[in-house]
């Protein structure tokens, strides 16, 4: 039977615009949570699981209050990371960014990886809606693992807050991306979070 997997970013956190990993939303992000507590209003969910970290429990929160059903529980796998390291087929636009990454930073993430993958893409026995409150590289990894893409991969995949991408997990066939980064249910005053667009 299918599993599906709803994966959404979490919402604008409080400092976003100073580089904050960890920290409270702001008031931007808990309309998002709620646009997106909306819009997943109708889905038959088996279970939910978030990360620990505070924007992504204080979003699980806000989704909790618009949907009470929901009970979402925490899981180390959905930490924010670095999924893996530089390949050598990676464009090299990309290497600046592992400048400042620890060798033991990738190797951590690797393996967070490669047990949230055998987690979450295992197909079921009975049809699962699982929804999953993560961050940007988390879900850019799912959606490289869906294509079965190259490991770096994952860079330049990226998520609104509250975007919403949408995998279901097959036993027979491969992985399909049916949705990703889903911004129907945010007006565009709440589109954050993804790269500013640069001069040409």
């Amino acid at each position: 039977m299918p599993r599906y997997l709803y994966l959404v970013r979490h919402g604008e956190q409080q400092d976003a615009a100073h580089g904050v990993q960890d920290g409270p939303l702001g008031e931007r992000g808990k309309r998002q949570a709620t646009a997106i507590a909306d819009r997943l209003g109708g889905v038959p969910f088996t279970g939910a699981w978030t990360s620990p970290l505070q924007p992504a429990e204080e979003t699980a929160a806000v989704i909790t209050e618009r949907l009470p059903a929901l009970d979402p529980q925490p899981s180390a796998l959905l930490m924010d990371c670095i999924p893996s390291g530089p390949g050598p087929d990676m464009p090299p636009a990309f290497q600046p960014f592992f400048r400042s990454i620890r060798p033991e930073q990738i190797d951590a993430g690797t393996a967070q990886m490669a047990d949230a993958v055998a987690e979450w893409f295992t197909p079921s026995l009975t049809e699962r809606h699982d929804l999953l409150i993560t961050h940007n590289f988390v879900i850019a990894w799912f959606v490289r693992e869906a294509f079965g893409a190259d490991p770096w991969r994952w860079m330049g995949i990226n998520q609104a807050n509250c975007g919403l991408t949408i995998i279901r997990i097959r036993s027979v066939k491969p992985p399909v991306l049916i949705t990703h980064n889903d911004l129907g249910h945010l007006p565009v005053e709440l589109r954050t979070g993804l790269p500013v667009p640069q001069p040409y």
